[in-house]
């Protein structure tokens, strides 16, 4: 039996014991669960591991329980340069970990897409309806998977800058319930409010940073689906056998007039934080904050308040993107994955907020082709993993920013800075004397 565990933990490279941000309440966890295993029949026997390790564990010979160094390094203070640090685990009351060679939770650690074992066992081969014998690959997080899918395809005859740039020139935001934005380096780059470095966690041999947004299509869900006129919308998206979001699109196509669809939230300003901001500021007390509310709750009310929050999001985007240029990223192009991707609103208000152009994949489920790369390396079929990549994404289609809109957009952006400006003075006003 594997010890599942699914959590978010993280730290900087070497830097555990000064990352106040490495979650507390994890290690609480698996503290609890490991002290309450020694009481029961098997006794701590059964090694840990994150969800992602779950598969590939079955599919091999679980005696040689190998790990994949993007969740450990991503999740585990694992380096890849050193090893464990046996002086972590002691200080936390972990110690057990570090015996036998950290057989409990791995010491057979290999890049992503890397050959497991004597690959497909018998027994799993049976179950899935495969010949035993089939690679099994180290795997990746769901999320850098779908940037593995993303970040590396071929995009000449686009009329693209990234095309004479290097890859490290590439932002992948994969954009569902919430939103990660990997970015690689040759070197290790450290960005405050910003995760890693990595190595070889998404990419081997590249450094990966890892920003992100803890709620971005649950936001979205959580503005439309509490205004008053949502039943309406819903009455109407089902009239006309579309989802509320096709819907919303083509009312706000509707009511911009002569005007460009982005500037009808002139005067109304959303700051997206509901659920504490992950990237850069790294505040979990942040909440949102909307200004510019009238009295009137109709339908055009609700399609601009969807709006003002898509490009909230957008924002957020652009403030992890310049809190990493600031730290050493150059990012010229962003590569879109994920649910929200499919919005086309969202992707424009990306491209348009960000001014960068944004490449969307041909093939949509792109953490299903950041798989099939790993599986294509783990089998021979491609020497590296950046071969595969190169072969095997696909640009689909390329949205590129309305430029003549970049004066708007700046000085929206200038309002959504001070929305969080503001929102901190209120707190230091309540909190005096």
């Amino acid at each position: 039996m594997l010890q599942s565990i699914h959590c978010c933990w993280y730290t900087h490279i070497q830097k555990w014991p000064l990352c106040p941000s490495f979650t507390r309440a994890v290690l609480n966890v698996i503290q609890w669960r490991t002290r309450g295993l020694h009481s029961v029949a098997h006794k701590g026997r059964d090694p840990w591991g994150e969800v992602c390790l779950c598969l590939p564990w079955k599919g091999q010979d679980s005696s040689l329980f190998s790990r994949s160094l993007c969740s450990l390094v991503c999740k585990w203070t694992y380096s890849a340069e050193k090893g464990w640090d046996d002086s972590f685990w002691k200080t936390i009351g972990l110690e057990d970990f570090v015996a036998d060679n950290y057989s409990k939770i791995g010491n057979q650690v290999l890049p992503p897409g890397a050959s497991l074992g004597n690959g497909l066992t018998p027994e799993a081969a049976k179950d899935l309806g495969l010949p035993a014998g089939v690679a099994v690959a180290a795997s990746l997080i769901d999320a850098h998977a779908g940037g593995l899918g993303v970040i590396g395809a071929d995009v000449r005859g686009h009329g693209l800058s990234c095309e004479g740039q290097p890859v490290t020139s590439r932002l992948a935001v994969i954009c569902g319930t919430s939103s990660c934005h990997m970015g690689i380096s040759r070197d290790p780059i450290f960005v405050p409010g910003v995760w890693g470095p990595y190595f070889s966690a998404m990419v081997p041999g590249f450094w990966l940073n890892e920003g992100g947004q803890s709620v971005t299509g649950k936001l979205i869900d959580h503005m439309v689906q509490g205004h008053a006129a949502f039943p309406e919308l819903q009455a109407k998206a089902a009239a006309r056998c579309q989802s509320v979001y096709a819907y919303l699109n083509s009312h706000l196509d509707l009511i911009k007039k002569a005007q460009p669809v982005g500037f009808l939230t002139v005067d109304l300003h959303v700051w997206p934080d509901f659920h504490g901001n992950r990237s850069p500021l790294a505040d979990l007390t942040l909440k949102g904050m909307v200004t510019g509310l009238k009295l009137s709750q109709d339908l055009d009310d609700l399609a601009i308040l969807y709006l003002a929050t898509v490009q909230a999001i957008a924002f957020g985007t652009r403030l992890i993107i310049e809190a990493m240029e600031a730290a050493g990223h150059s990012v010229s192009t962003l590569f879109l994955c994920g649910g929200l991707s499919k919005n086309p609103l969202f992707v424009q208000m990306h491209a348009d907020i960000t001014g960068m152009p944004v490449i969307l994949s041909r093939e949509v489920e792109s953490v299903l082709v950041g798989a099939a790369i790993l599986g294509a390396c783990a089998s021979g079929d491609f020497a590296s993993v950046q071969e595969a990549m190169a072969k095997m994404s696909k640009v689909g289609k390329v949205v590129f920013p309305r430029l003549e809109d970049k004066r708007y957009y700046d000085k929206k952006y200038k309002v959504f800075l001070k929305l969080v400006e503001h929102q901190k003075e209120y707190a230091a006003i309540m909190k005096g004397d």
